[in-house]
């Protein structure tokens, strides 16, 4: 698989992809993360990404024809490179007015082999843009000075899910996996045994695994209702 992520600030992806699990999957050829600089192609001498909006308004748009140059440019070198036929390519903009990421829509993004992601800035971008993407995708309710936050969490969730890059089952029973059935992963415990006062449950001890998977489920539906009741009326 491959991750293009089309950015005015490359350098903010050093600390988070050069570390962990997403610097091994790289290691491991499981995925290549291509940073592309929006500012590459910019327009003039100047390099020219954004304008003023037509109508009047505060703030600066992203050029669609900028931004279409750099979206090619991703798709093209992506062909270059791969000869696979029927290629699944994917383009995401990054947008506080885009549905809500999920964790399906993370495990859908693993079956991809090239998912490009648009950091939006400024005011936003040229409405003309939305016909070259396929989704517009928020993280919540809120709003962020620019779209390379979020892109990093999305390439984090999607690049862990990958085949080999961590333990095989290891996100089989987290939180908002198919096999919660929206109840949330429950609580863990480790050494040591005891710890200013607080044990570790007895059953965890009993070795009956039956009782402990009774145990856990039952745990995983109070902490639901405790943090998320929401996902209960799903």
């Amino acid at each position: 698989m491959k991750i293009t992520i089309l950015t005015l600030f490359p350098e903010m992806f050093a600390g988070p992809f050069d570390h962990s699990i997403i610097k091994r999957a790289q290691e491991k050829q499981k995925v290549e993360i291509e940073l592309l600089n929006i500012r590459d192609f910019g327009i003039g001498s100047h390099k020219m990404v954004d304008d003023t909006p037509y109508g009047g308004g505060v703030g600066m748009v992203l050029k669609v024809d900028v931004l279409h140059q750099a979206i090619m440019h991703a798709k093209e070198t992506f062909a270059k490179e791969h000869t696979k036929e029927n290629v699944k390519e994917v383009v995401i903009l990054m947008s506080a007015a885009g549905k809500t990421f999920k964790q399906q829509i993370a495990q859908e993004y693993t079956t991809i082999d090239h998912l490009i992601i648009i950091c939006a800035h400024y005011e936003g971008v040229d409405e003309r843009v939305m016909q070259y993407i396929d989704e517009e995708i928020s993280i919540g309710d809120f709003v962020l000075t620019g779209g390379e936050l979020p892109a990093m969490l999305i390439t984090d969730s999607v690049v862990r899910l990958l085949d080999g890059v961590i333990t095989a089952g290891a996100t089989e029973d987290e939180s908002f996996s198919p096999s919660r059935q929206m109840l949330l992963e429950y609580p863990h415990y480790t050494k040591p045994r005891s710890y200013n006062g607080n044990d570790v449950p007895e059953i965890l001890l009993s070795g009956d695994h039956q009782k402990i998977a009774t145990w856990r489920n039952d745990q995983a539906l109070e902490k639901t209702k405790k943090v998320r009741p929401d996902l209960l009326k799903k």
